[in-house]
């Protein structure tokens, strides 16, 4: 809220007939959220969208609705004071509104809440341009990123500035946008947009608004939490920083919480920082207040998230809105994407025993998405694959039946010794029929499930080129998964533990499916042999008395996934085995209710270009204790150990709280020849979408959450050593949404990993060359040459002709002077 600036003077008169002091202490609340992601509907503990039974039921949490009565409460509450709300970025993408409105839908609702400011997130530029240049005709608030730069061509123009001043209560408040500099690699801004680097940009602005007397200054950012911490922070001339684009949970009470709300940083000019985050989904409403000293110096900031859960009723003229509003949404389910030659085989009971052409077309949906970024192999749980589709026109309401639960696809390294061990956690219980079993491309296995668990992996070899070479298991690939998978779910404890450079947010699943059946038209499914099996035939086993097939999805009970097409054929597929029938529906087990998220929310990401993710910084700047933060202790650390076995009914981590992916979002692990690092790096497990669940059918289902990795309450100083989240050797790069970790990702040129260069005793005192090799990348290469991995910039800067993610073997790079 703006106050007048006539109480600024009468504050500032009665003050001055105090002589003991200069000026009073400058309270400003701050209310905030980020990575909306179009969640326009409540949603769902699994941040799928809420069915009216689980809204009967208070399992309801946030939507545009709940969010704007918290803002109107917290606002009634604050009355007379200073109050902001800010958005950081990322409306866009998420849901079937943004598919259907591109951001008409997200602009009506943010007008509604009044806001102050916003940034732009990387997810604006899904569709190019246009849909944001749209989304800011229509906007009633102020838009600014510093680091955003486009030409005279552009649909954008003139309406994003770098910065913002606000009279707030007499006082100006400069407010400075940014972007994280990867947005051409995560999205789609086209010719006429460049982003520039964020801490340089802002750092210019913040001295323009110096020069302006503005002494309070925001950084609000859509760069991650790691990266707000470690570079935003430390800044000199910002005095907070309001983030987003991690997903991430800062709590003081939470604690799958990555780190204490707010998060202190020591700036190098002597005073310290509060960085805040909120999770996302609109399931959180950040609330701080900040106060200053008449210097403009913070001198304490306290507050804590708020839940937004079935307490909060939603507003009752926005929830009509948005009644009306998803009329339309149904006719989407019905659109025509694709056609099948024959059916498509997606039963279950051949999915979870064997090679399915079901299993096949997602897998090879999903390489094929992210072929171009160093990623080889996919892997998709048979139990993720909920129905059959018919020969003849496949709808979007088709594929949403296969593929209900608004999983993403997720993109991680992987030796080769950990990839083997996933495919035996795969195989581990194939006698119950659990939805485990791995559906693969880019690779081919054989077992033998007559073999103990653990031991049933007979041979496995990888694609390269035309050729399928054994498996090495010293190598490291690019694998593609689901988010769901990628977070340890159906078993897959390994992808968590030790997936590295992990990026969660990649596009919706069901929308690179049917992006690749829209472009296979007419699709003819098939079987190649790529899973095989010697000593027996597999058969999944029937559920016994008092052993569920499956435990319940990722929403209510009474939810079923909708029924594909009528007219769809029941046939069996030519190429699928004689056992089983592919139906044209999906049959639920009735030993236990099967549901799925809500449909009208699993978008299609229909031009989310392929990316890579970013990696971390090189310092982590200090932190405090949670609470009222003025002093911080650095001394205690706070950590959520990953589940110790493997969770039998999962959910994807809650996106550092919430989606994500308590708040899930994974940050980049190191790489083997990564320098250790002094302090631990702060991650979090991004909880993205909702994840699907099955149980074997051996014992009863259990509820628990994917491991999380671990989330110091505190960042230790900044020393010269880079954080333990440096990035992997090799930078598999994902298609599309919002990355987990902030700064730009050590390059890659393929997803292996080879011997490093020849370590050199000196920095090299004169100009140098080296020859690129397979698995190079900057970030081992500046620790090769300089001595710190942290370097990596000063090469890529004198070498701007190379792309630093993708580094082309054989190509000449240039090593500066030190």
């Amino acid at each position: 809220m703006t106050k007048p600036f006539g109480m600024g003077l009468l504050a500032a008169a009665a003050l001055a007939l105090s002589a003991s002091t200069a000026f009073a202490d400058y309270q400003l609340n701050i209310l905030h959220f980020n990575d909306f992601h179009s969640r326009v509907e409540p949603i769902n503990k699994f941040d799928a969208t809420c069915s009216a039974a689980e809204e009967s039921k208070n399992e309801c949490f946030g939507g545009a609705a709940r969010l704007k009565t918290a803002i109107d409460q917290r606002r009634a509450a604050l009355a007379g004071q200073n109050v902001l709300l800010l958005d950081a970025g990322d409306n866009f993408q998420g849901s079937l509104f943004y598919t259907t409105y591109k951001g008409a839908a997200e602009v009506e609702f943010l007008n509604d809440m009044k806001l102050d400011t916003m940034t732009v997130g990387n997810h604006e530029f899904d569709d190019g341009e246009g849909p944001l240049a749209a989304f800011l005709d229509k906007a009633q608030f102020p838009v600014v990123t510093a680091n955003l730069v486009v030409d005279d061509q552009s649909k954008i123009g003139d309406r994003i500035k770098k910065s913002i001043v606000l009279d707030i209560g007499g006082q100006k408040i400069g407010i400075v946008g940014a972007v994280t500099a990867e947005t051409p690699e995560l999205s789609s801004p086209g010719p006429h947009v460049k982003i520039t680097d964020d801490a340089a940009a802002i750092s210019a602005e913040v001295d323009a608004l110096k020069a302006q007397g503005v002494n309070k200054i925001i950084a609000l950012t859509h760069v991650g939490y790691p990266r707000d911490v470690a570079q935003i922070a430390r800044i000199a001339g910002v005095d907070v920083v309001v983030g987003g684009h991690s997903h991430t949970l800062l709590s003081n009470t939470d604690p799958k919480a990555a780190g204490p709300y707010p998060t202190m940083v020591d700036n190098p000019a002597g005073y310290k920082v509060p960085v805040v985050q909120a999770a996302s989904y609109s399931k959180y409403l950040g609330d701080i207040v900040i106060t200053f000293d008449d210097n403009g110096v913070v001198k304490e900031a306290k507050g804590d998230p708020i839940l937004l859960d079935s307490s909060i009723k939603p507003d009752p003229a926005i929830a009509a809105r948005i009644q009306e509003m998803a009329k339309p949404i149904d006719e989407l389910r019905h659109k025509v994407i694709g056609s099948a030659q024959a059916p498509i085989e997606g039963a279950r009971e051949i999915c979870r025993v064997q090679e399915c052409s079901m299993g096949n077309l997602v897998a090879d949906a999903m390489l094929d998405r992210t072929k171009n970024q160093g990623i080889t192999i996919a892997i998709q749980n048979g139990g993720g694959l909920r129905a059959s589709i018919g020969a003849g026109d496949v709808t979007m309401g088709d594929v949403l039946t296969v593929l209900p639960f608004q999983n993403t696809i997720a993109t991680f390294q992987l030796t080769g010794a950990d990839l083997k061990a996933a495919l035996e956690n795969g195989l581990s219980q194939i006698d119950d029929g659990a939805g485990r079993f791995p559906q693969v491309a880019g690779l081919k296995y054989t077992f033998d499930k007559s073999k103990p668990p653990g031991d049933r992996i007979v041979s496995v070899t990888v694609q390269e080129g035309t050729e399928f070479v054994p498996l090495d298991p010293n190598k490291t690939y690019g694998v593609v998964s689901n988010n769901y998978m990628r977070a340890g779910g159906d078993g897959y404890v390994v992808f968590a533990k030790d997936g590295k450079n992990a990026y969660d947010f990649g596009p919706d699943l069901e929308g690179v499916v049917a992006d690749y059946l829209a472009s296979h038209r007419p699709y003819k499914p098939y079987t190649d042999g790529r899973v095989t099996q010697v000593g027996g035939t597999a058969a999944m086993a029937q559920p016994e008395a008092g052993k569920p097939a499956e435990t319940q999805q990722a929403a209510s009970s009474d939810q079923k996934p909708a029924p594909a097409a009528a007219d769809k054929s029941a046939a069996s597929s030519a190429t699928a085995p004689a056992a089983s029938t592919p139906t044209a529906t999906t049959t639920p087990d009735t030993s236990t209710s099967q549901t799925t998220a809500a449909q009208t929310t699993a978008a299609p990401a229909a031009t989310a270009p392929a990316t890579t993710t970013p990696a971390p910084t090189t310092t982590a700047p200090a932190a405090s204790t949670p609470g009222t933060t003025t002093t911080p202790d650095t001394s205690t650390s706070q950590t959520t150990a990953p589940a110790a076995t493997p969770p039998t009914t999962n959910t994807a981590p809650a996106t550092t709280a919430p989606d994500t992916n308590a708040p899930a979002t994974t940050a980049p692990a190191p790489t083997t020849t990564a320098p250790a690092a002094s302090t631990p790096g702060t991650t979090t497990t991004p909880d993205t979408s909702t994840s699907q669940t099955t149980a074997p059918a051996a014992t009863p289902p259990t509820t628990s959450t994917a491991p999380v990795t671990t989330a110091p309450a505190t960042i230790a100083p900044a020393t010269s050593t880079p954080e333990t989240t440096a990035p992997a050797t090799t930078a598999p790069a994902t298609t599309t949404p919002t990355p987990t970790t902030t700064a730009p990702a050590a390059p890659t040129t393929a997803p292996e990993t080879t011997a490093p260069a020849p370590q050199a005793s000196e920095p090299p005192k004169t100009p140098a060359s080296h020859v690129i090799a397979a698995g190079d990348t900057l970030w081992d290469l500046a620790k090769t040459y300089y001595g710190d991995a942290g370097e990596w910039r000063k090469l890529a800067a004198a070498n701007r002709n190379l792309k630093p993610r993708h580094l082309t073997v054989g190509r000449e790079l240039k090593i500066p002077a030190k």
